[in-house]
């Protein structure tokens, strides 16, 4: 018998580093549907899409394959065959996803593949709304927050350790602008499920939020 567990939070909270972590402690798939997003984001960009035209969205991506594909432990995100790994980690392109992630045929053409990944082996899954509509029956599952302005430091951290200079107060204001799209989009809004446990993660080491949440599945297991 499969599980899965769902990490859902709002961007920078660090779901992707504690659910990989956390996948390879339990011997589970790890599975990042914010990267799925970045790779349809990353389409759209590289054919100069607007954006905000939910029309020209939706048609362009009948022409993006999104899939999954792991080697070695190791989830490559493929755009058309690319393995785009390495593209889909900018602020462009998250703006983009977060953009787009808004509508209905975006998450549609994505969300089989997710939860045909999650029937098939045992995953643990991070992304906003994995918990309230990816995979409701999903246990545990965790809420994973930050403040925005612990959030924004930890990006700007890992943009100065790549040898960039970012400006902290933008990426601070760009989080924030996330959050509130995420939060009040009309399609699986991010919200913490009722069933779901609030971790905050602002006063926390990688180290800590992983022991709390791996202790959290392996009680419900």
């Amino acid at each position: 018998m499969t599980f899965a567990v769902a990490i859902d939070g709002p961007a920078g909270a660090g779901k992707s580093t504690i659910a990989k972590r956390v996948a390879k402690k339990l011997n589970a798939i790890y599975v990042d549907t914010g990267a799925m997003y970045r790779a349809m984001a990353l389409f759209l960009i590289r054919n100069s899409v607007d954006g905000s035209d939910e029309e020209a969205v939706s048609n362009m991506i009948e022409q993006a394959e999104v899939s999954i594909r792991f080697e070695n432990g190791e989830q490559l995100v493929m755009l058309n065959g690319e393995n785009v790994n390495g593209f889909i980690r900018t602020e462009e392109v998250g703006n983009m996803a977060s953009a787009c992630s808004v509508y209905p045929k975006v998450r549609m053409k994505l969300l089989d593949l997710q939860r045909d990944l999650a029937r098939k082996n045992n995953v643990v899954m991070d992304g906003r709304d994995i918990g309230t509509h990816v995979l409701p029956d999903a246990n545990p599952k965790i809420f994973l927050t930050a403040s925005a302005k612990v959030r924004a430091k930890r990006r700007y951290d890992e943009l100065v350790a790549k040898g960039e200079t970012p400006d902290l107060f933008r990426i601070e204001k760009d989080i924030i602008e996330r959050d509130q799209r995420d939060m009040y989009r009309e399609i699986a809004p991010l919200k913490q499920a009722e069933d779901a446990i609030l971790v905050d993660s602002s006063a926390l080491t990688i180290e800590e939020v992983e022991e709390k949440i791996v202790a959290l599945v392996r009680e419900t297991m």
